[in-house]
């Protein structure tokens, strides 16, 4: 038996007017999902323990069996291990964005945040800014690392876990009073803005109608994380496949295999097919027992407010990760259980994420039920089937 999670990142949402009261979930056109509906069981998981902060850390976590409440110490830390960064036991990662703000205010507290992906900037382009400001910027004991498109790190010696604001929670919004209390990651900030605004790279984006990467933003603060070994908790060799730092460095973290596949980029033009592929090479050819298969598209959709953009990242997903890949593995000859879901919502009118349950379909190529339910939100509750820890819903997907 080979077994798979399929995630679309933040793929729940609320009934919106101009979808005709439907999510986008309930909207979107999932001939794939809507078949396997009928032959699985669907349910809803509560995937974000109360008194947590609802992100893609503390969910991701949850879905692949980790307790956030026991075994989550910041997000920027998993991303440290992506990307290979050295941590010791004093250090404290920060999440270092990459973000667009308002240009025209005459100080930098009365700007407003505009877009907390820089307008999905690439690698490349943020990789040459990101230079310039450990030109500007770095000093001992302050030292930035590239990660992927937008999302970056600051690691701070000898530093301190404080709350930072989430820049994608105030989308839209005056910045004044949700910068660092810090004063040195509050000066670095500003002086980020003065470094970048003028920058040939952004220079060039705003000519092109592109959203300009004008400033730093600092927030996600932890430690170095402690995870124990997936194989060790499971008895099951796993592989992630995912363009974005947070869950390869969860990967890391618990010793799975991560498996990188060419033009994945955490976007709507993602590499959808090359994931659906590289899965299906893992679990029939390359021995592993389990793949968690991670779409970031919904999710970024849902921070961009497009109701039309994750209508289509939905059935992106659909059509061009779950139908190829149960058509791979079918055609390959494997038993396998598999398991979709989002890791939390992320609604269109609120541009960000929430701690509310989310549906869970999960299929059993060898043992198809029969229904007449589709996958989404509202279907999901009226079945009944709910569980409300979310690390524990992996129990049932390996359930003999």
């Amino acid at each position: 038996m080979k077994y798979v999670v399929v995630l679309g990142d933040g793929m729940a949402d609320q009934p919106i007017e101009e979808l005709g009261g439907k999510t986008p979930l309930e909207y979107a056109k999932t001939p794939m999902m809507d078949e396997l509906a009928k032959v699985s069981e669907i349910g809803m998981v509560h995937t974000v323990p109360a008194g947590m902060s609802p992100g893609s850390d503390t969910a991701n976590l949850s879905v692949l069996g980790y307790d956030p409440k026991i075994y989550y110490s910041g997000r920027s830390p998993l991303e440290a291990l992506s990307i290979g960064v050295p941590m010791k036991s004093t250090d404290v990662a920060i999440r270092c964005n990459l973000v667009t703000l308002s240009e025209e205010e005459d100080s930098y507290e009365k700007r407003r945040i505009i877009d907390h992906s820089s307008g999905e900037i690439s690698t490349e382009d943020a990789a040459v800014l990101l230079e310039a400001v450990k030109e500007g910027l770095q000093r001992e004991g302050y030292t930035f690392y590239v990660g992927t498109s937008y999302r970056h790190l600051l690691i701070v010696d000898q530093g301190t876990v404080m709350p930072l604001t989430q820049p994608h929670d105030i989308l839209g919004q005056v910045i004044g009073d949700k910068l660092p209390k810090d004063p040195t990651l509050r000066e670095m900030m500003e002086k980020s803005y003065d470094i970048l605004v003028n920058h040939p790279i952004n220079i060039e984006r705003k000519k092109q109608g592109k959203n300009p990467a004008n400033s730093c933003w600092f927030w996600g603060a932890g430690t170095r994380p402690s995870l124990m070994s997936f194989a060790e908790k499971n008895h099951k060799e796993g592989a992630m496949i995912s363009a974005v730092d947070l869950l390869k460095g969860i990967a890391v973290g618990t010793g799975m295999k991560v498996i990188a596949v060419e033009g994945a980029n955490g976007g709507l033009d993602t590499n959808y097919e090359g994931k659906a592929e590289a899965a299906v090479k893992a679990l029939s050819e390359d021995g592993c027992d389990f793949v968690y298969v991670h779409v970031e598209a919904p999710d970024e959709m849902g921070h961009q407010g497009s109701v039309e953009r994750k209508v289509q990242a939905i059935e992106n997903l659909d059509q061009r990760v779950i139908r190829p890949l149960v058509q791979g593995l079918n055609d390959a000859g494997c038993d396998f259980r598999m398991l979709v879901l989002p890791d939390h919502p992320t609604p269109i009118c609120i541009r960000t994420h929430t701690g509310d349950s989310v549906p869970y379909m999960l299929y059993d190529s060898t043992s198809p039920q029969s229904h007449s339910w589709a996958y989404n939100e509202r279907e999901g509750a009226a079945s009944g089937i709910y569980v409300p820890e979310g690390h524990h819903l992996i129990d049932k997907l390996f359930e003999k």
